[in-house]
């Protein structure tokens, strides 16, 4: 019997980065470390166009299967390496084979030669090595197209590599490797998902979420938190910021017409996050929002909250339809958590007759009667900071204080 030894990482999108790969690299191997850390025996090596993890004893199925969430992986695959000499390969080959066959199963040979020194081509390679199992293995059947068992061959420099499974990985860009940037996270549906696909772009972010005590609950503080935890279970640690909000929505409400309070709501917190970015080095803002899915995501709406900045504001959901994000909540599992009955402060202050169409001139007529930069400046500074950890890695779903 012969077991996988390693676990042969394919890049994807990396590949196609010219004198920057090498930093892609270096990420998508950190975030795999990190993902990692509980198996102290395994040992990451990387090529420039692949990464294997050496098992070294490890649970090879366990590893699987955190290496699916990481960004930056195209593909995978459970490997055992041996040496270049055509017999040992062919015993390894028959032995791998038979772990996975059974009566009936059809089977294909996919062989790759990196090494061009190596005697046999790929199509001798094929032949050769379906010619071995096709005399070994009773009843066996060829199926080109669609088979049961796709037995793959790589040659390389150092090795040959065996294996008869591919795995999808989560594609995309290792974590960090696009910058950092900050998500405006409500604890409603889109905001996770809306991180979740910026991370897979290779952000790394951190949260800003408004909590409004008494009118928001503290039930409705830890669904945030436990939706950070989601998020850190996919791309490591997530810092969150939770930001004192009541004061400044109160005054929105006492000095802003009603039906202008929810633009007026929405310009500041984008003014405390624009902050809270300064702060912490983060090069753009995320939202979640989608166009036209509600009065505050009209593209006047958007135009006229987006005066309060210059910084990017980037909205991964922008044109997808609310059935679609809700199938990734429910992929990434942050959908039942965001379903909670727990008011956030933007929902608990929403006018009866929102303005869908707002102007910007008015608003800013508005916010001008009252002085909101000393409010502005004691919310940063009296910010909660936290930093969140994968559920993994914790017993309790609190993270960490500053």
């Amino acid at each position: 019997m012969i077991n996988y030894d390693r676990i042969l990482i394919r890049y994807g999108e990396i590949s196609t980065k010219g004198r920057n790969r090498n930093m892609f690299v270096d990420k998508l191997r950190r975030s795999i470390y990190d993902v990692l850390n509980e198996f102290p025996g395994i040992k990451i090596e990387s090529t420039r166009d692949r990464m294997y993890v050496v098992l070294n004893g490890a649970d090879g199925g366990e590893v699987a299967d955190r290496l699916k969430g990481i960004f930056g992986i195209q593909s995978f695959s459970p490997a055992v390496k041996v040496n270049k000499d055509i017999e040992e390969m062919k015993a390894a080959a028959l032995a791998l084979f038979l772990k996975h066959f059974e009566e009936g199963k059809t089977f294909k040979i996919t062989a790759k030669r990196a090494d061009k020194s190596f005697p046999l081509n790929t199509d001798e390679l094929n032949h050769e090595f379906g010619g071995h199992l096709l005399k070994n293995v009773p009843d066996l059947k060829v199926n080109v197209k669609k088979p049961d068992i796709n037995l793959q061959i790589e040659v390389r420099e150092e090795a040959a590599y065996l294996s008869c499974e591919t795995i999808e990985g989560a594609g995309g860009l290792p974590a960090g490797s696009s910058g950092k940037a900050m998500l405006m996270l409500s604890g409603g549906i889109d905001s996770p998902v809306a991180g979740y696909l910026s991370m897979k772009r290779g952000l790394e972010i951190e949260a800003v979420h408004f909590h409004s005590p008494p009118f928001t609950s503290e039930r409705a503080k830890q669904k945030v938190i436990d939706l950070t935890e989601k998020l850190a279970n996919i791309a490591g640690n997530v810092v969150l910021h939770i930001v004192p909000f009541t004061e400044i929505q109160q005054l929105i409400h006492q000095q802003v017409p009603s039906n202008y309070t929810m633009t007026a709501t929405r310009r500041l917190m984008l003014r405390i996050t624009d902050e809270i970015r300064d702060k912490n080095d983060g090069l753009a803002i995320i939202t979640g929002e989608s166009l036209g899915q509600v009065a505050s995501q009209t593209l006047e709406s958007m135009f006229a909250i987006n005066d309060v900045t210059t910084t990017p504001i980037l909205r991964p959901l922008i044109t997808m339809d609310k059935s679609d994000i809700i199938d990734i909540a429910q992929t990434i599992d942050t959908h039942d958590i965001s379903i909670r009955p727990f008011e956030d402060c933007c929902t608990v202050f929403v006018p009866s007759s929102p303005k869908t169409k707002p102007k910007r001139d008015k608003v800013r007529r508005f916010e001008s009667f009252v002085d909101f930069e000393p409010l502005i400046a004691k919310a940063v500074n009296d910010t909660e900071k936290m930093v969140i950890k994968p559920q993994s890695h914790n017993e309790e779903s609190f993270g960490e204080l500053f």
